[in-house]
């Protein structure tokens, strides 16, 4: 989603993610390909990584607002998955199991290097356009982006992840609170108090 449609839900216009295939065959083809992938198989690592990667490192690069601290992060977590991939049992769709491991790589690096997070939106212009959505933004678009980033920034860790996971990626609430690891409730409220900041941080743009 890029910054104008964020910016439009805020102000209570509805959007409605696309649906990701949640069928028993397709989680018992991720149990299958994991189990691979903890046996060894680089090939299944590989196609893990292509068909994750680009969602992982968004999401990590949302987060922490650093496209170094994103591309590190993303290296992280699929290291990690290299050596976890076994742990996934299919009780969750896979891409749930590894955004929790991602969203838990992610607050793990806010915790060890809380300063620099400070200084996190010095880049934020530089950023690949890609990784937002095809196409090049129009200078209002741009500036939508620029401000919301900057809003995003400016929240607690755990509000920032319900709000990118539940109104960017689409998540529904029982997913969001499986990755974040709370209950449904906790990822409600801390989604509304994140609603509540931004709508208020926003307001004060110019």
């Amino acid at each position: 989603m890029n910054g104008a449609a964020s910016l439009q839900l805020l102000q209570g216009e509805a959007f409605v993610p696309a649906q990701d295939d949640s069928g028993a065959a397709a989680r018992a083809a991720d149990v299958a390909l994991a189990r691979r992938v903890a046996g060894g198989d680089e090939a299944a690592f590989e196609e893990v990584y292509r068909i994750h990667h680009r969602r992982v490192y968004g999401l990590c690069l949302r987060m922490t607002q650093n496209v170094a601290e994103a591309e590190d992060i993303t290296q992280e977590v699929f290291i990690l998955l290299h050596r976890k991939a076994g742990s996934f049992r299919g009780e969750s769709q896979f891409n749930t199991w590894l955004y929790r491991l991602t969203v838990n790589q992610v607050l793990m690096r806010f915790r060890k290097s809380k300063a620099r997070r400070e200084d996190a939106l010095d880049g934020v212009e530089a950023r690949p356009g890609e990784t937002f959505g095809a196409g090049r933004p129009n200078t209002s678009q741009l500036a939508d982006r620029i401000a919301l980033d900057s809003a995003l920034a400016q929240l607690p860790p755990g509000y920032r992840a319900a709000f990118i996971l539940h109104d960017v990626e689409g998540y529904e609430h029982e997913e969001v609170a499986q990755i974040l690891g709370c209950a449904v409730g906790t990822s409600k409220s801390q989604l509304h108090k994140a609603r509540v900041k931004l709508r208020k941080i926003l307001a004060r743009r110019p």
